[in-house]
This record gives structure tokens, C-alpha cells and sequence, in this order.
């Protein structure tokens, strides 16, 4: 393990109910620190105050705030169910419009829970080489999942589907990432419309 990964890891992973449902109110704590306070002044002894623990109980589960704001990104990564969404409708007769637009839902739901942290965690959690290869490896699946729709889909005549997937997978992603976390609000029925609409227009479009 090098330095780096030592950095962010948890220090210790609990074995008893109370031990864990203490690890649980730090990891909600320091969400909301994060997101009120911002990632520079979340500091672990707000987290612990949040938690109601002792800082000292706080060290004995991470080394440091790095190291939870790793734990809440790899949290947020476990709920991503938009590869399985896609294999969920692999031999089902739907319209490419249903199966995009609950594609793109399951997306934006999953980056609805607190836009603030989102962005927080997008521009500023520490990324191992550990995390950023369980990243691409959903990247991906997502990539591999769609390719092999457009494949059999009878409404898809886009040519290049390969390249189809990859740019599908990165609009969604990228688009509901950097709209939903962004400062403002965003109405996320009308960003669902346009972008199964932008989307399935160019998969009919037989470019």
C-alpha cells in the first residue's frame, strides 16, 4: 500500500453493531459538514461535534478528513444502479424512448441526495489509484451495457455504435454530474426530457 492510499484509508472497519452505527453518524456528520461548511472548513472536530462522539473516536475510524470524504465518494459509487437499470431491459421489448429515459433517470437520482457535497466530492475528494480504477471500471460497464443495447435495439441506426456508447455514457454522466451539483438548481424533470431527447435523436439519426 503506498503512502497515498495509506492517507485515505479507513483506519480500522467495525465489528460490532455499536462500532459501526458510530462509523455511520460520522460519515453522515461530516456529509453535512461538507456540504454546509464547504471541504476547507469541515474540520474533524466539527465532524465529531456533529456525530456527538470525541474526536479521539473519530481518529480511531479515519486518519483524517481525506480519508472520509474517500469513504463518502466510494458510498456514493456503491449506489450507482445505472449498469444494472441497463440489464434490467437487455431482452425486454421496450422503446428506446422508455429504456433512455429510465437510463437517464436512475442517473439523476443518484446525484440528487445533496448537490452540494456532490460537488465538493467531484472537485475535491482525494482519488487513489485504487478508486480511480473501480471509476473506470463502472465507466465501463455502463459503455459496455449500452453498446450491447444499441447493438440489438431495432429503433438504434446510428452506425458506429461503439462510439455510440462512449458518447452516450459521457453526455448523461458528464451533463447530470456537472448540472446537478453545479451552484443553482436545476429542474431535473426538464434536464431528464432534454437529454432522452437529445439522445434519442441521434441514435435514429443513422449518422
Amino acid at each position: 500500500m503506498t503512502s497515498e492510499q495509506r492517507r485515505i484509508q479507513p483506519r480500522k472497519q467495525p465489528r460490532q453493531v455499536r462500532a459501526e452505527l458510530t462509523r455511520q453518524r460520522i460519515l453522515a456528520a461530516a456529509a453535512h459538514i461538507f456540504a454546509e461548511y464547504g471541504y476547507a472548513a469541515g474540520t474533524t472536530n466539527r465532524i465529531a461535534e456533529r456525530a456527538g462522539t470525541s474526536i479521539g473516536s473519530l481518529y480511531q475510524y479515519y486518519p483524517n478528513k481525506d480519508a472520509i470524504l474517500a469513504e463518502l465518494l466510494t458510498r456514493h459509487l456503491d449506489g450507482d444502479r445505472a449498469a444494472a437499470t441497463l440489464r434490467r431491459y437487455k431482452d425486454l421489448p421496450e422503446s428506446l424512448d422508455t429504456i433512455m429515459r429510465v437510463f437517464v433517470r436512475t442517473v439523476i437520482e443518484n446525484h440528487l441526495d445533496d448537490p452540494q457535497l456532490l460537488r465538493i466530492m467531484i472537485e475535491q475528494a482525494p482519488r487513489s489509484g485504487e478508486l480511480l480504477e473501480r471509476v473506470t471500471r463502472q465507466e465501463w460497464e455502463i459503455i459496455g451495457d449500452l453498446r450491447d443495447l444499441f447493438e440489438r435495439h431495432p429503433e438504434v441506426r446510428v452506425q458506429d455504435k461503439d462510439t455510440a456508447a462512449r458518447l452516450v455514457a459521457s453526455a448523461v454522466e458528464l451533463s447530470v454530474h456537472q448540472l446537478i451539483a453545479a451552484p443553482g438548481s436545476i429542474d431535473t424533470t426538464r434536464l431528464e426530457n432534454e437529454l432522452v431527447a437529445m439522445i434519442t435523436s441521434y441514435l435514429r439519426s443513422g449518422a
